[in-house]
């Protein structure tokens, strides 16, 4: 019979698999799909509405555990930052962090008698490992430490029926050990005991349950830790696009935005379609980049040379600084009193860093030789992160505990440093 027909008549008309778009193009378009950044600032406000909720519950402030938990708090209702890594608490791994020792949270503790600590997983857990087991373990360290005439504090404090008991088991037993390091730092104890002023209780608030609940008359200050996302098992997307920990590793998906600009450009984010929103989002951030280019870099106390700033800082037309450090400038680029070193942002930079912190040396020491008193900036792209990190080897190596630079500091303190000058720099980290 003549005609066409809409079946194949030959085998070479039989379109094969090799042929055709293959199933896991096709799963990975949808997965694509499901994680637009659209879909992922959508879960973001209705994440941050349930922080909000925990917040006006227990009538306490809003810290974010950097850097997921500032998407998630509106930078108006946001009092400050705590670092507590998910990695300190991974299986095994289980540790008190001398370089993020989250002293800055005592005083907010102090002051509103408690917090709300807000952070957020995408791996199908409640609760991520910063909240179940990094804080707790931080928390009990506080206490044995500052409150030793309080035993009633001194157990590690964890979510109701979510570690195994050989997990709780084990890092219960690590904690006089982090006890003795903690105090090995030679901190004023007794001025850490006055800043905080009473032992911290812990308690938990999710999608699932808010647990322990405590009286407002209370001996102690509570600190809440809130996973804000909803759980999502199995995957990290369900129905209606929701996606549970849409925050976390921002570097890849944001295009650049960060939480003060989403927060302070929402609606309009929100309402515009998927394939307008890169273009949107880098003319938003090369505005902020326009604002803020004229910040002042901060200087890290108490030397009086020593500056950390933003990478922006630097497009000014009169520099005010007479060495330049630039952790993600371009090393062949580096002459005379700047020095490029070529670090990747985000995560991945903190490994190029540790590369390159010989050269870092050689050029403050070359340059400091001629004049030690000449001004020095680094910087990096958020002002908070590789170039804190650069300035902690450099007060290490170059200044004593009054800020004074010398280049022939005693061996004992030329490569760790006192941890008076180590918190003097990490305290810039945690409150720039």
């Amino acid at each position: 019979m003549a005609g066409s027909t809409a079946y194949p008549v030959s085998i070479s008309e039989i379109e094969f698999p090799s042929q055709a778009q293959s199933l896991s193009h096709i799963l990975s378009d949808l997965k694509r799909s499901a994680l637009s950044i659209t879909n992922r600032l959508k879960s973001i406000e209705s994440d941050s509405q349930f922080a909000q909720g925990v917040s006006e519950h227990y009538r306490l402030p809003l810290i974010a555990n950097e850097r997921c938990g500032s998407w998630y708090i509106q930078p108006e209702r946001k009092v400050g930052s705590a670092y507590f890594k998910s990695t300190d608490g991974h299986a095994g791994q289980w540790d008190f962090s001398l370089r993020r020792l989250n002293l800055q949270v005592l005083d907010v503790l102090s002051q509103y008698g408690g917090c709300i600590v807000v952070d957020s997983t995408r791996r199908g857990k409640a609760i991520p490992d910063a909240l179940s087991k990094t804080a707790p373990i931080w928390a009990a360290v506080m206490n044995k430490t500052l409150f030793p005439d309080e035993p009633a504090y001194h157990n590690v404090q964890f979510p109701p029926d979510f570690l195994g008991a050989s997990e709780e088991s084990q890092i219960e037993g690590r904690i006089d050990g982090f006890v003795a390091a903690f105090k090995a730092l030679g901190l004023d104890l007794e001025s850490l005991k006055n800043r905080m002023g009473k032992p911290v209780r812990l308690s938990w608030a999710t999608r699932d349950y808010f647990y322990p609940e405590y009286p407002q008359n209370r001996n102690f200050h509570l600190m809440v830790l809130c996973s804000a996302s909803k759980r999502v098992r199995g995957a990290e997307m369900s129905e209606g696009g929701y996606i549970q920990g849409a925050g976390d590793d921002s570097e890849g998906w944001a295009c650049g935005l960060t939480p003060d600009i989403f927060w302070k450009n929402r609606e309009l984010l929100l309402k515009s379609g998927e394939e307008t929103l890169p273009e949107l989002i880098g003319g938003l951030v090369e505005k902020q980049r326009q604002t803020s280019s004229t910040e002042q870099a901060t200087l890290i106390k108490p030397t009086k040379n020593i500056f950390v700033g933003k990478s922006e800082s630097l497009n000014v037309p009169d520099i005010p600084f007479d060495l330049i450090i630039d952790c993600h400038g371009d090393p062949n680029l580096s002459q005379g009193p700047v020095l490029n070193l070529g670090c990747v942002a985000g995560k991945l930079g903190s490994r190029n860093l540790r590369k390159v912190l010989d050269k870092v040396e050689k050029f403050v020491s070359r340059n400091l030789e001629e004049d030690l008193s000449q001004s020095l900036v680094i910087v990096c792209d958020t002002g908070k992160d590789l170039s804190v990190g650069t300035a902690l080897m450099i007060i290490c190596l170059f200044f004593d505990d009054d800020g004074r630079c010398s280049l022939h500091l005693p061996s004992h303190l030329g490569r760790l440093g006192s941890p008076t000058r180590v918190l003097h720099t990490i305290a810039i980290r945690q409150t720039h």
